[in-house]
């Protein structure tokens, strides 16, 4: 299997790479971003490319493809819902776009998040955005998913790019087994997150298409070793 990865360096980023550089099904794996990655498996290549609304220039680089993970986001805090609507939609429709051309057989999965509102009516900016953004993704010809992440817990050495969220989960860390026995349904781990990104390519645009953290962590449950008690349930 041959995957496009945006968003590589974030944290969701990083979990699908991860995955897909462990995963022995995936033969490729393209990295699409504007900085290159600090370091890279024998099996990743790097496409730097500048202006996320016109993929013009590298689109011979994106034919060809299985699969494209789109994990290119940011908080909504301090920008106005015109600043992010071009990063959250447009720039994540103009790859779908460009990715979606010539690979017709494609599966498109975008890294959306707990509580956004489809209606793209309610009073949460936010949530319209992304809500709009999902909806225009599962219009298009391609076979596509929303993940609709919500506490993700990072694991593996895995860490945000955003200085605040960092020390947030250092200060909260200790928190997240309370967490996945109160509120199952609304917590994740970025191992979970990542397998469940590749095992959805198998689905073939079979439902469900905006997949809650309960169907992520299903989806992202590690195979079943016979000498070891008990998986790494989330």
């Amino acid at each position: 299997m041959r995957v496009i990865i945006f968003g590589a360096t974030g944290m969701t980023g990083q979990a699908a790479l991860r995955a897909c550089v462990e995963d022995p099904g995936v033969d490729e794996i393209l990295v699409v971003g504007r900085t290159p990655l600090p370091r890279r498996d024998a099996k990743v290549r790097e496409v730097v490319h500048q202006d996320f609304t016109d993929f013009t220039a590298v689109q011979a680089e994106l034919e060809g493809f299985d699969a494209c993970f789109f994990c290119l986001g940011v908080s909504s805090a301090g920008l106005s819902e015109e600043q992010y609507t071009r990063i959250t939609y447009d720039c994540t429709l103009a790859a779908a776009r460009a990715v979606g051309a010539n690979n017709p057989d494609l599966t498109f999965t975008y890294v959306s998040g707990d509580g956004t509102d489809s209606t793209e009516a309610g009073r949460v900016m936010w949530a319209r955005v992304k809500g709009r953004t999902e909806n225009a993704l599962l219009a298009m010809p391609f076979h596509a998913y929303v993940f609709r992440a919500g506490y993700i817990q990072p694991r593996g050495g895995i860490v945000s790019r955003t200085p605040s969220y960092r020390r947030l989960y250092r200060l909260t860390s200790w928190l997240y087994p309370v967490l996945r026995r109160l509120a199952p349904g609304h917590v994740t781990t970025t191992e979970h997150l990542g397998r469940a990104m590749i095992a959805v390519v198998a689905l073939r645009g079979g439902s469900p298409t905006v997949l809650s953290n309960r169907d992520i962590n299903r989806l992202g449950e590690p195979a079943a070793d016979p000498g070891t008690p008990g998986a790494d349930r989330p």
